[in-house]
């Protein structure tokens, strides 16, 4: 028997139902003191520097501190999101609505969850962006917000990248026990939320107007690359004596440029198996930024 889109989100949403974690009562525990992350995970790995313990200690808490306040922000321009869909919603009992109310409520347990890490951490850097950057943070929310196909892109975006970061830093034996637990948690409600984009993206994609199609073809790979470089902020590495400019050579190290490239193909297959681009092919912004062919 054929099993309908309503019934795969139905599925996810008692899963969802089924397994609620609260982090304050299910996991419950401290970043441990010192080096939290390996040094080959580390975005400077392959730069060559000579850092102290001390220093490479350091960078591992505000790298960590720097990508969660940043899972903050996004999973909140997310509920925004998908708030406002809820409340435009004719059919409010909709299969969809209900799985979105189940995201929004794990989302935010994963917000509560991300600030008490950062307490711990007890970062010291301060975000630094350029000025075009601060113009887009205060216009890009509302762009996004509304238009649909650009939202599930983001949200794909949005949860491959850390999903691929927090993988390898869970299974690697030297990374702090309880941040290993956090992103294990973490990455399992995550994979339900991919479940979802990628189960309602074809439909999307099929009733979204020519504006937001414009957006998701050569709007998205821009935005998305710019979440990928601002995970780790320029002033982190400011932390630890480091010169300003070693933000923008850590975006050329091969090995990130290659996270990267990882980290966003499943993004862009799900647009091209939904027939997102034509017969021109895939635009040059999401090429570069998967490391693809036309």
């Amino acid at each position: 028997m054929t099993t309908t889109l309503e019934q795969r989100i139905g599925r996810l949403s008692s899963v969802a139902a089924a397994r609620v974690i609260d982090p304050d009562v299910d996991l419950v525990g401290e970043i441990g003191p010192g080096q939290i992350v390996p040094d080959e995970l580390l975005s400077t790995f392959g730069l060559d520097l000579d850092l102290s313990a001390d220093q490479r200690a350091r960078l591992s808490r505000e790298e960590v501190a720097s990508m969660f306040g940043m899972g903050i922000g996004f999973e909140a321009l997310l509920n925004a999101g998908f708030s406002i869909q809820i409340a435009l919603s004719r059919q409010v009992t909709d299969p969809r609505i209900t799985f979105l109310l189940h995201e929004i409520g794990e989302e935010t347990r994963h917000q509560r969850l991300f600030q008490r890490v950062i307490t711990q951490l007890e970062p010291q850097a301060v975000g630094s962006m350029r000025w075009i950057d601060r113009v887009l943070e205060r216009l890009g929310p509302h762009f996004v917000i509304s238009m649909p196909a650009l939202l599930l892109t983001l949200v794909l975006g949005g949860e491959e990248i850390p999903d691929l970061i927090q993988k390898r830093v869970a299974e690697h034996p030297d990374t702090d026990p309880f941040l290993a637990s956090v992103n294990r948690y973490h990455r399992a409600e995550e994979a339900r939320h991919l479940s979802f984009a990628k189960a309602v993206f074809q439909e999307t994609w099929e009733r979204a107007g020519a504006l937001d199609r414009f957006a998701v073809r050569y709007v998205a790979p821009l935005i998305i690359r710019d979440m990928f470089r601002f995970l780790v902020h320029p002033g982190v590495y400011t932390t630890i004596g480091l010169p300003p400019e070693t933000w923008a050579d850590v975006q050329q190290l091969p090995a990130r440029v290659a996270l990267r490239h990882e980290a966003t193909r499943p993004v862009l297959e799900t647009l091209v198996d939904a027939g997102v681009f034509g017969r021109g092919g895939v635009p040059s912004a999401w090429r570069d930024l998967c490391g693809v062919a036309r």
